[in-house]
């Protein structure tokens, strides 16, 4: 009898395993992030000034209406997951999302006009900060811990991805404009310590949120944006600006080192396509691009018209322009960017090569109405 108790009990044990590890056989994605990797959180933030929910944004991607995304196509994230066969993560705040979803796809908790600091991006009304996508986070994990346990969670959230990209907003729209007071409090040398400090909390955070495969991408040349280059005298790159991106490059790289060698079962790493990025710019037909410096959506001559209108005029050809408007990458460059990210982080396209998915089709040749 004592045998047969025994050998019960540890049938059940088996089976608790077992189902333990049935729940969360996926990997999913966490990202957290601005414009850059936004899919549409702030469509759904009705007073945010911060929008991509207009003609002629997503006309590369599905169905070709807006879909939240600030581009004309895919985002980086986007890309580097359909490389490494991860499923794209949807919105936090689109209505679908339940504790299914997330255990199938992940969340996206990126915002339009969103930074690392609480103030940035303040003009935009309403946008999601790192912390408050922090606490997005937070919430998620006890809901998906209600559904699973804690042993399960614990696993489900350490086997995931997390992608942190986040900070050319708290350069653009916080320390280089005047109506912000860190533009005043600071100098280049300590906002951009300002800035690690921070993130490191926030970083240790995460961690301690159980977050374990993490990575932060960088900055490129802020300073090259056509908006930058529109607001400059000369209508060449601004040099501060882009040394700026650089220093935090190099402070933020420091930093996830740092964290990683000292923070238990963390892989924390840090990626940028600065110089890459640069090339293209400055370079651009070297990598079959033929204009680097204005957007393809724009309003004739008024510049900066700062977002894609239903009244703009597009490129004659997508996919030989950087940017998509006066602030985002193009499809084809966020392609390019995803390309360099992949090889820094060390990934795998599909778990085999590092070629990337190819682009929507349409955004090779321009739609029949485009001029």
């Amino acid at each position: 009898m004592k045998l047969n108790v025994r050998w019960s009990c540890l049938l059940c044990l088996v089976l608790i395993g077992i189902a333990i590890e049935g729940v969360q056989c996926k990997v999913v994605q966490f990202i957290f992030g601005d414009s850059l990797s936004d899919v549409g959180n702030n469509m759904y933030l009705s007073k945010s000034l911060a929008q991509a929910n207009l003609p002629f944004y997503g006309i590369d991607f599905g169905n070709g209406l807006p879909n939240g995304r600030f581009t004309n196509g895919r985002t980086v994230a986007d890309i580097i997951g359909d490389s490494t066969g991860l499923p794209r993560p949807p919105a936090f705040l689109d209505p679908s999302l339940t504790e299914d979803v997330i255990l199938e796809s992940g969340v996206n908790y990126a915002s339009g006009g969103g930074g690392i600091l609480n103030e940035t991006g303040g003009y935009f009304i309403q946008r999601f900060s790192l912390w408050k996508q922090i606490e997005l986070f937070r919430g998620t994990t006890e809901l998906i811990t209600n559904k699973l346990g804690k042993q399960a969670t614990d696993k489900f959230i350490g086997e995931a991805n997390f992608v942190v990209a986040l900070g050319s907003n708290d350069f653009i729209n916080n320390y280089l404009m005047p109506v912000y007071s860190d533009s005043w409090k600071y100098n280049d040398q300590t906002f951009v310590r300002y800035l690690m400090e921070t993130l490191q909390n926030q970083l240790l955070v995460l961690h301690n949120l159980g977050a374990r495969k993490l990575m932060v991408f960088g900055l490129g040349p802020m300073g090259c944006i056509p908006l930058q280059r529109v607001l400059s005298t000369t209508g060449q790159c601004q040099e501060r600006a882009n040394k700026l991106a650089m220093s935090f490059n190099k402070a933020a790289s420091q930093l996830l080192a740092n964290l990683d060698s000292r923070l238990p079962n963390a892989s924390f790493k840090f990626g940028d396509a600065y110089d890459v990025v640069d090339n293209v710019i400055r370079n651009p037909n070297n990598y079959g691009f033929d204009n680097a410096d204005s957007p393809c959506c724009s309003f004739g001559r008024i510049r900066p018209a700062l977002t894609c209108l239903p009244a703009s005029t597009l490129c004659s050809d997508r996919s030989k322009y950087v940017f998509w408007d006066e602030y985002h990458p193009s499809d084809s460059a966020n392609q390019l960017i995803a390309n360099e990210l992949i090889k820094k982080f060390g990934f795998l396209a599909g778990g085999n090569s590092s070629a990337p998915v190819p682009a929507p089709e349409s955004a090779i040749a321009p739609s029949p109405d485009e001029e």
